[in-house]
């Protein structure tokens, strides 16, 4: 019989899943859309609530409902070999490629520079993120000990200090809302949408909810029904957290434009604002916060990573695995977060609705029996659309414009075809009319099927 969980319980585990989302990208980015969205700010702010807040719920929500003992599992479902490629990527990207490094960039871009009164920062910068991704594998070598490192003491302290911060704000705001800026001035939500994938949760909840699954289990709770109930409710808890600190520093952007002008960041909206209000104290509380955030979401990554890629390679252990992969972090970390940021844009087109496409297929699989076919069908859709998104933004990235050339008669020609195009929503309509089409034809032929996977699979 499974143990029921104590409310208590479900709040520690809710609250680590909380910390490990909440880190680099969830500060900077809903700061800066609140500065650029203006008097457009809900519409941009619900976009951005829908990729930051309510993916990465339905992803957590999609690994616990699977049954599947992790993404590979899950992934394979579409084809082995898919597997092996669409997860390794999506934990490269979230872990030592992009947003890992990205947390020892902001780290220190918001926490540390703002001290340094206008010093050559190559050398701080160095031995600040050498500490920083050292404590990450000193924490990450336990990876059992996940729960209560974080759950307990490093999460609470995250809420309890940007909670101060937005509460004076709210309180006494800065500024009232401007005009938006050129990008937000028409398809607000579109671009809000967009810009939460910046914060790269939906990837890592399908990561992160092994993680909860495995505690939750550690826990006494077995059954299949068990595990999607407590994971419906740590992830309501982790979900609420991040949507209210979501809203409140985007606030905090959207009302400081009239006092800061329009800044270059979100990390220089974010350190200006606690200037403001607290003066030097306030980027020590800034640089608390934001190192806090960082290191937890660095820990969860590496250890995720870690296990993963151990499981993948067992001739590799997962100590080594981890060491390296978080000395290549520290070295990533240091070309600068606006690269880091810049080429991470491309991968994160890519793999997004591949990942969301992944999301939807789980909950309504029963339905077609788990067929095959329609994994496949709504799979090769998505990524027609989301390979032609992602070398768009790459050619945006590389000099000459060659690859531009290439690709924009193929996004003019989706650009007149494809509903929600503009807004990076086009492969939204078409990967739903493929369920619909290859879900009933899996019924219509389910009987006969033996494309079928079983629902443990």
């Amino acid at each position: 019989m499974d143990r029921k969980l104590p409310f208590s319980s479900l709040v520690v585990i809710g609250t680590m899943l909380f910390a490990l989302f909440f880190g680099a990208g969830n500060l900077i980015f809903p700061a800066q859309l609140g500065q650029e969205a203006g008097t457009n700010f809900w519409p941009a702010v619900i976009g951005f609530l829908i990729t930051g807040v309510g993916l990465p719920f339905l992803g957590i929500l999609a690994i616990g409902f699977s049954g599947s003992a992790n993404l590979q599992d899950l992934a394979s479902r579409i084809h082995p070999l898919y597997a092996i490629l669409f997860t390794s990527a999506l934990y490269l990207t979230i872990g030592p490629f992009f947003a890992a490094p990205r947390t020892g960039a902001v780290a220190f871009d918001i926490g540390i520079a703002p001290f340094l009164n206008g010093a050559d920062p190559l050398i701080p910068r160095l031995i600040f993120t050498a500490l920083f991704f050292g404590i990450t594998i000193w924490l990450s070598l336990n990876p059992q000990k996940i729960a209560d490192r974080v759950g307990k003491i490093l999460s609470p302290a995250i809420i309890i200090l940007l909670l101060v911060l937005l509460v004076v704000a709210l309180f006494s705001p800065m500024g009232s809302f401007q005009a938006p800026s050129s990008t937000y001035l028409s398809g607000a939500f579109g671009n809000g949408f967009t810009e939460g994938y910046n914060t790269m949760d939906a990837l890592a909840s399908l990561v992160f909810g092994i993680i909860v699954i495995t505690i939750v289990r550690s826990m006494g709770v077995q059954s299949k029904k068990g595990i999607v109930g407590a994971t419906f409710k740590t992830g309501i808890v982790a979900a609420g957290f991040l949507g209210i600190l979501y809203v409140g520093i985007a606030y905090l952007g959207a009302s400081s434009v009239s006092s800061l002008g329009m800044l270059d960041s979100g990390g220089a909206v974010l350190t200006s604002v606690a200037t403001h209000y607290f003066g030097q104290a306030g980027l020590v509380l800034l640089g608390v916060v934001i190192l806090l955030a960082c290191l937890t979401t660095s820990i969860g990554l590496m250890t995720a990573c870690g296990e993963y890629f151990h499981t993948l390679i067992p001739a590799l252990s997962y100590k080594v695995i981890v060491i390296t992969f978080t000395v290549f972090c520290f070295i990533v970390s240091n070309i600068g977060l606006n690269n880091i940021i810049t080429y991470s844009v491309p991968v994160l087109l890519f793999l997004y609705p591949l990942a969301i496409t992944l999301m939807l297929l789980t909950f309504v699989s029963p339905l077609f029996g788990h067929a095959r076919i329609v994994y496949v069908a709504v799979t090769i859709v998505a990524m027609l659309i989301s390979v032609v998104d992602g070398l768009a933004a790459l050619a945006d990235t590389l000099p000459g414009g060659q690859l531009g050339k290439l690709i924009e008669p193929i996004t003019a020609f989706y650009g007149k075809i494809l509903p929600l195009y503009e807004n990076g929503l086009g492969w939204l309509i078409p990967t739903l009319i493929v369920i619909v089409v290859f879900g009933v034809i899996a019924r219509v032929m389910g009987m006969n099927s033996k494309q079928s996977l079983s629902a443990e699979e």
